[in-house]
């Protein structure tokens, strides 16, 4: 019996998967569960729908990242820290700083979690940073730390 699956289950599917079940295995487990619904017309015709809606949805954001990850592209970040006189920091500049002082200085949020910094910065002058806005579209930020 073919079957939509409507939830992940581990070793028989993942969530929105077609798949052919034995009907004991279908009638007495997925369907009383509510794991699973018949992949008839109606229910096969949704399942299109949805997964149409979904690929909708992911392409305007797939969008909206390449738009910011221009506008990334022209901005040059400069965070102020205290430095020792032989250029060292104070403490670092982390993924977390340089997440607020974007938002303080450009209105731009984005999560600490999506800037790509190796370890925090220790040393005065400028440096780029990667920033994961999508899957596949990764943004370029231009960071100066300055000495206050």
């Amino acid at each position: 019996m073919k079957v939509i699956l409507l939830d992940n289950i581990k070793g028989v599917g993942k969530k929105d998967e077609i798949i052919n079940a034995s009907d004991g295995y279908a009638r007495n487990f997925l369907l009383p569960r509510k794991l699973a619904v018949e992949a008839n017309n109606e229910n096969l015709a949704k399942l299109k729908a949805k997964q149409s809606a979904n690929d909708y949805r992911k392409d305007v954001e797939k969008q909206e990242a390449k738009k910011m990850a221009e506008k990334l592209k022209g901005i040059l970040l400069k965070v102020r820290v205290k430095a020792g006189e032989n250029g060292k920091i104070f403490g670092g500049v982390t993924a977390k700083e340089i997440s607020d002082e974007l938002k303080n200085q450009y209105k731009i949020e984005i999560d600490k979690k999506k800037i790509d910094l190796k370890e925090t910065v220790k040393t005065l002058g400028s440096l780029s940073v990667n920033i994961k806005l999508y899957e596949g579209v990764i943004g370029v930020l231009k960071v100066e730390v300055i000495s206050q």
